[in-house]
């Protein structure tokens, strides 16, 4: 019964894509970005509820900042892009690429309070400046950055094609890493994925992290103006987490495709097919990198 769940992973994550490219989801895009709009105006609303000491007035904007999240992130949007094609680049457990997920959207909600405080609170820059460096430098460094995922992606992967494809000699100089003789001969495996997982999360999170919702960036500011600066910042996060409830959804779709794909596999196909996987996602990642940053330059 698992197996075959695991296995309708990715007719379910195909039938999506193919959906998505006949364009059966214009419709839902569309109104994602009709209902963000309408949303904003609902934040300004609740932000003067609070500014008049109205009862109940801070739930009421948390709810409405994290449903602007939800919304935020089911419009067009990097974020939930980038976790899916990194779930299907690795072999990253469900629940970490989950947890990857969370920690992007929490971190994109304090990079705007970072912003908005550095930039106009400490600096003294006006609100269209800081939102100019919001929609200019730093967003160029997350594109960056995801260019360099990427890369890091492909290049690790076609190493791992290589490896496969090379001879398999060997003289009395090989040693495992368990071979018995009483030194290390360089880090295991599990040692290798571990460190290689914490660059790849650095850079993920940076790179999504990097380009914060516009949504916050006003509530942020115009509470901050307002005097009721606490509420923007809880608000921001707020924003966060209703992205994250989509990110996290898209991450479970990742892995569960993977899966799905892999358990077709056995033997030398699945070895081959992980480092292919890697290259392939890490091209198309590298390429999505690149060109967000030529669109923002």
């Amino acid at each position: 019964m698992r197996r075959a769940l695991i296995l309708t992973g990715l007719p379910v994550a195909v039938l999506l894509g193919l959906l998505w490219l006949a364009g059966g989801c214009d419709g839902l895009l569309r109104a994602a970005v009709a209902a963000q709009r309408e949303a904003q105006d609902a934040l300004a609303g609740a932000v003067r509820a609070i500014r008049a000491g109205q009862p109940g007035a801070v739930l009421g904007l948390m709810g409405v900042s994290f449903g602007y999240g939800v919304l935020h992130a089911v419009g067009p949007g990097h974020g939930k892009a980038l976790i899916g094609a990194y779930g299907l680049a690795r072999r990253v457990p469900v629940l970490r690429l989950s947890v990857l997920a969370l920690l992007s959207s929490l971190a994109q909600a304090a990079v705007a309070v970072a912003l908005v405080y550095g930039a106009v609170a400490v600096l003294g820059l006006t609100r269209q400046a800081a939102t100019g460096l919001a929609e200019g430098a730093v967003p160029v460094i997350g594109n960056l950055m995801i260019a360099g995922l990427g890369l890091w992606l492909l290049a690790r992967g076609i190493a791992g094609l290589r490896r496969r494809a090379g001879p398999r000699g060997h003289d009395h100089h090989d040693h495992g890493a368990d071979c018995g003789c009483g030194h290390a001969h360089g880090p295991s495996v599990d040692q290798v994925e571990r460190l290689t997982g914490w660059r790849d999360a650095a850079l993920l999170v940076a790179g999504i992290a990097l380009r914060p919702c516009s949504g916050a960036l006003f509530l942020l500011i115009l509470t901050w103006q307002l005097g009721i600066g606490a509420a923007g910042v809880a608000g921001a996060f707020a924003m966060g987490l209703g992205t994250a409830l989509v990110t996290l959804a898209v991450a479970v779709l990742a892995g569960w495709a993977r899966e799905g794909a892999l358990q077709r596999l056995s033997g030398g196909a699945l070895t081959r097919a992980l480092p292919l996987a890697e290259a392939g996602f890490g091209a198309v990642i590298l390429t999505a990198g690149l060109v967000l940053v030529w669109r923002a330059l």
